[in-house]
């Protein structure tokens, strides 16, 4: 086993093993995936989530144990990145990971739990939502923010962003954090291409790309016809995952 847990919170070590003993009989669900599944436990009236990382197949669980990090000490290691440079997600606490001889056989994540916040899909797609289009244009701010800081949020959906109401004022916090690349140089078509995941909505399209351009300098019309190549790219990637996993379907009959 290979413990990490911040000073900060070092005092809750036992109650998080004893936690993670218990994972799959006890806590709230918060987010249950294919891949991964999210739980709440109260400790010491504070709130925590635990991220649990989907088992690998046995050549993966040798690379995550001698070649790779986990993805729960990736997300660690990019939460604390992120506030160094200023940028906003739920405090983290500490990562555990668990091998056997072959490698990596589980890993969790613990974060702080974020109250009285919603997801920027709740905003995107309800158009009484208070706010919207300022939100919608704050969210492209922090987009931009992260590329001139070099970092690629692979995971640019909207569910991965949740906006707390603070100081009169909001907060974008990043969630779902295994996933970034890192450049030096951060090319404008890559930069674009990262808004893929977000939606296929032209009117939300369209408030982004303003944003985007007048915090950039390209030209509008520019980033709307890139982050729509790059959405149409990831739709039918989509599209060719479901047909693939309708045939594996029948042929498995």
């Amino acid at each position: 086993m290979n413990l990490m847990i911040t000073d900060a919170y070092a005092r809750y070590k036992n109650d998080i093993l004893k936690i993670i003993d218990n994972f799959k009989t006890s806590g709230i669900v918060v987010g249950h995936g294919n891949r991964n599944t999210v739980k709440r436990f109260p400790i010491e009236n504070v709130e925590f989530n635990f991220k649990s990382f989907k088992q690998h197949n046995v050549i993966n669980r040798h690379v995550y144990k001698y070649y790779r990090k986990s993805k729960a000490r990736r997300s660690f290691e990019y939460a604390n990145l992120l506030l160094s440079k200023n940028f906003h997600t739920p405090a983290p606490v500490g990562y555990v990971e668990f091998f056997d001889f072959w490698g990596l056989t589980s890993s969790y994540y613990i974060s702080e739990q974020l109250e009285n916040c919603f997801p920027l899909s709740d905003v995107l797609y309800n158009h009484e939502f208070q706010d919207r289009e300022f939100l919608i244009r704050k969210y492209a701010e922090l987009i931009y923010n992260l590329h001139e800081n070099g970092i690629e949020f692979i995971d640019n959906a909207s569910g991965n962003f949740l906006i707390k109401s603070q100081n009169g004022g909001y907060h974008f916090y990043l969630v779902d954090l295994n996933r970034m690349n890192f450049h030096t140089v951060y090319e404008k078509d890559k930069r674009l291409s990262n808004f893929s995941r977000l939606t296929s909505d032209q009117e939300i399209i369209s408030i982004v790309s303003a944003e985007y351009a007048r915090l950039s300098g390209i030209p509008v019309q520019y980033c709307i016809d890139k982050i729509n190549e790059a959405s149409e790219r990831t739709q039918r990637k989509r599209r060719l995952k479901q047909k693939l996993k309708f045939y594996k379907y029948f042929l498995k009959k």
